[in-house]
């Protein structure tokens, strides 16, 4: 099957600088014809963003939130590279452990844990935990006694396309008060973390975040406990249909708030990233199984794929990311659609509130490309509804 290239791509010019698809991409595109839906993602993409931000933020730990994109050979690259790696669960452990990355460079990120799941990772060597209640630092005393811990703040997710609302974290007076409770219960208070949003679209959050982390470190220094660590999370976006600040915007952000609120005495700083190191570096390639109307008169058609929510476009859900989209008939003349998947459920509905236009000559058959897709879509795939089997994924 040829590529194509797509009015709506961006700037192809600038190989994956606003994930268009590469010419590696496009080469496998040509080259071979796997059964759709599948992703393609090009490692050196992965590669060049981890240069870019050890570039514009050299002080900082970059730690690779491995839920965005698990696949070995994306921890491969990122381990060869030097980064560290944030775990969400006992699984994404053994993936790094299985290949080989050193415990000292894993933290225990999600503050949701399983007590024997924190003992096992205590046991391989992982040291670092969160925790954002006193429930979990109980959990943690008892199964990881002595492991370095790090509470995380509830901060303000405005701007983010993909909020966290109030599932984690606690607000500053209680992180405070947790983290001195943590040396009282033996374990080693180390610092705090937080997350401003998924695609987070202003820089200017992490300014008022770092504020507030500043506070507890104050706070805590009041009781007498020196805080090492400030964990700035993820956000980072990739690039959606909307567009985003360029990264400088962020360190620049990040650096100042750093500046301000703690001077000299500024702390070890670890980031997080997982959109922006992968998003942009893969391309989600489905077909066209029908296209239909709902009347006669109706002008908006109804273009069914084999891709959807349920296998590699979970992040449609509530329409909160809208990715860009190419087309082998681009350029000619478009009207509005709406986007479904293949399953039989009836939320399995991509875009209908958001208006998407795609080109009127599209035909049953045609594929149909989703850029930027490299995070957060083969992840969090089904793994069998409806029978569908899990979305493949190629690297590149």
């Amino acid at each position: 099957m040829q590529p194509f290239r797509s009015t709506h791509s961006g700037d192809v010019g600038d190989a994956g600088a606003l994930g268009a698809p590469t010419a590696r991409i496009d080469r496998f595109l040509c080259e071979h014809d796997p059964p759709t839906p599948f992703i393609v993602l090009d490692l050196n993409i992965v590669r060049a963003r981890y240069a870019a931000l050890r570039q514009v933020l050299p002080s900082a730990a970059i730690y690779y939130a491995v839920k965005a994109n698990p696949a070995a050979e994306v921890v491969t690259a990122l381990a060869t590279l030097g980064a560290g790696f944030d775990l969400a669960s006992p699984g994404e452990l053994d993936i790094c452990i299985g290949l080989g990355m050193p415990a000292r460079q894993l933290s225990f990120g999600n503050t949701i844990k399983r007590e024997r799941d924190i003992a096992a990772a205590w046991a391989k060597g992982v040291s670092l935990f969160a925790f954002d209640s006193a429930a979990e630092l109980e959990k943690l005393a008892r199964s990881a006694p002595g492991a370095r811990v790090f509470c995380r703040l509830l901060v303000e997710n405005k701007g983010a396309e993909w909020p966290l609302t109030r599932k984690f974290g606690c607000d500053a007076h209680m992180a405070a008060d947790l983290l001195v409770a943590a040396k009282q219960l033996g374990l080693h208070p180390f610092g705090v973390s937080f997350h401003v949003g998924s695609q987070q679209t202003d820089p200017q959050r992490w300014g008022s975040a770092i504020a507030h982390a500043a506070w507890v470190y104050r706070a805590c220094g009041h009781h007498g406990i020196t805080l090492e660590l400030l964990n700035l999370g993820g956000g980072l976006p990739a690039h959606y249909l909307a567009p985003v600040p360029p990264l400088a915007a962020y360190a620049e952000a990040i650096e100042g708030a750093l500046a301000a609120e703690f001077g000299g005495s500024r702390p070890r700083i670890l980031i997080e990233p997982g959109r922006y190191l992968v998003g942009d570096a893969g391309l989600l390639r489905g077909e066209i199984l029908l296209i239909s109307r709902k009347s006669l008169h109706e002008r908006e058609r109804w273009v069914y794929l084999d891709a959807g929510l349920y296998n590699g476009l979970d992040e449609t859900l509530d329409e909160r990311i809208h990715y860009r989209i190419r087309t082998p008939r681009d350029g000619g003349a478009c009207g509005p659609v709406i986007l479904a998947g293949p399953t039989c459920d009836s939320a399995d509905i991509l875009y209908r509130r958001h208006p998407y236009e795609l080109p009127l000559d599209l035909a049953i058959g045609d594929p149909i490309d989703f850029l930027s897709a490299g995070a957060y879509t083969a992840s969090v795939a089904a793994v069998a509804f409806n029978g569908f089997p899990p979305i493949q994924s190629y690297f590149v």
